[in-house]
């Protein structure tokens, strides 16, 4: 199908008007040298008929989580979807619309935001948080950033701990400002206590570990708020988990300076690894250095209550060199999912499914520790991901489950670790009959 709607006629009369005989003449000016002078090797046009065949036969080769049980985890989280939230994120304003950038004119979307914020704060005992952010990576890349702003120090302290892509996306942010990054490496599947002690001076500007961490362990925050507590010039820097904050101690009770993390996990589809959106809040005298957006309640003339961007750090209509971020969007439509998320759970909702997730983790660690030849790494200690070895290839363990209708977990050897392991995930949704049969399968592989 031609889908460009200028019919021949109409084009003859736009090259006689500007004065040229053929559509090539208007590239006259490209060398000859790299003008392709032949046809595209590429198929012929398909109709719309023909399109949508040829769409759903190659759709039909993926395989969803409708078909398949998911234990992956490692920042994207296969947790119950409430009904309710596709049905109101569905709503033409909403789903159509994007950053606000004739704000006012967008009460309904900064009203959202604003109450996203509001629960953010709430979830994680902080003061003050931004419209959201691209996804958990952004917002570690960001955060080292704006701690070293605030600090005006270069070396960052960071677990290895942390998700291997969040690490990597924080170092290429941090290097083109001239961030020094120390790695602080691993005491077992926590972050090395004794060696973040000696690496602490006074040239560092930020530590940033993660709360439960890359292997769903818990780091022992309160020796970490200890460590700092006397280092006033640096800033702590958490990646947490919002669903786990259901349960845990949030982290303002450890003297946060900066909390972030990936917020797909609160109602938001895995979609093939995304959009997601990342979360950021902090302390209300750091606002000033807060990247992103901030929306705001006040009232108009009329004393009538309204919603105004109050804080656009990237300031891209006016002073874009003085800008603390170049962010100048959020994840609008995301943030509203969590959003209706958060509203829908509320605190108990939100608790149940860290409980859930937490009791179904530790019965199926346990269940695995006690098959011949498999071990629990963090047995005594995670949140709901735990990282196993095997008596065989992992490949082959990955494979035998698929076969199944398994997915057993994440093969950490891709990462920057010095071990291999199987990283496995428990969320809300595995049944217990699902949880069995997933044993049974490791049982038939210990016994082979």
């Amino acid at each position: 199908m031609n889908y460009i709607s200028n019919t021949p006629a109409e084009r003859e009369r736009m090259l006689k008007t500007i004065g040229i005989e053929r559509i090539e003449d208007l590239f006259s000016a490209i060398p000859e040298a790299v003008v392709l002078d032949r046809p595209l090797n590429i198929p012929a046009g398909l109709s719309e008929l023909e399109l949508l065949k040829e769409i759903k036969k190659k759709a039909a080769r993926n395989r969803s989580l409708e078909e398949l049980v998911s234990f992956l985890g490692a920042g994207a989280y296969d947790h119950y979807i409430p009904s309710i939230i596709d049905h109101l994120i569905s709503r033409s304003e909403f789903y159509t619309a994007y950053t606000p950038y004739q704000a006012e004119l967008s009460q309904g979307t900064l009203q959202a935001i604003y109450e996203f914020q509001s629960m953010i704060c709430e979830l994680t005992g902080m003061e003050i948080a931004n419209a959201s952010l691209l996804d958990g990576g952004s917002a570690t890349g960001e955060a080292v950033l704006m701690a070293s702003r605030l600090t005006r120090k270069q070396k960052i302290l960071i677990s290895k701990g942390i998700h291997p892509a969040y690490r990597e996306v924080a170092i290429t942010y941090g290097r083109q400002q001239g961030l020094e990054f120390k790695e602080i490496g691993l005491a077992g599947t926590t972050t090395d206590l004794e060696s973040l002690k000696g690496e602490l001076d006074e040239e560092t500007g930020a530590v940033v570990v993660q709360y439960p961490n890359f292997f769903g362990s818990l780091e022992d925050m309160k020796v970490i708020q200890e460590l700092l507590s006397s280092r006033k010039n640096t800033l702590l820097i958490v990646i947490a988990n919002p669903i786990a904050l259901g349960i845990l101690k949030p982290p303002s009770d450890f003297a946060a300076d900066i909390v972030i993390g990936e917020g797909q996990s609160l109602g938001n589809s895995l979609s093939y690894g995304g959009p997601f959106l990342g979360y950021m809040a902090t302390k209300k005298r750091y606002f000033r250095q807060l990247p992103g957006r901030i929306a705001g309640a006040t009232t108009d003339v009329e004393g009538k209550r309204g919603y105004v961007l109050t804080l656009q750090t990237r300031e891209q209509h006016i002073r874009r060199e003085k800008a603390t971020s170049n962010i100048c969007s959020n994840e609008a439509l995301n943030a509203l999912v969590a959003t209706i998320y958060l509203a829908t759970m509320g605190k108990e909702g939100i608790r149940e499914v860290a409980e859930q997730s937490l009791k179904k983790a530790h019965y199926l660690a346990e269940g695995i520790d006690n098959l011949p030849g498999f071990t629990v790494i963090n047995r005594d200690n995670f949140f709901h991901e735990f990282l196993i070895t095997t008596p065989v290839a992992i490949a082959e363990v990955k494979q035998k489950l698929l076969e199944k209708g398994i997915l057993a977990g994440l093969d950490i050897s891709r990462f920057d670790y010095e071990r291999e392991g199987l990283l496995i995930c428990v969320t809300e949704k595995r049944t217990r009959e699902e949880l069995d049969r997933y044993l049974k399968a490791l049982e038939v592989i210990a016994n082979d």
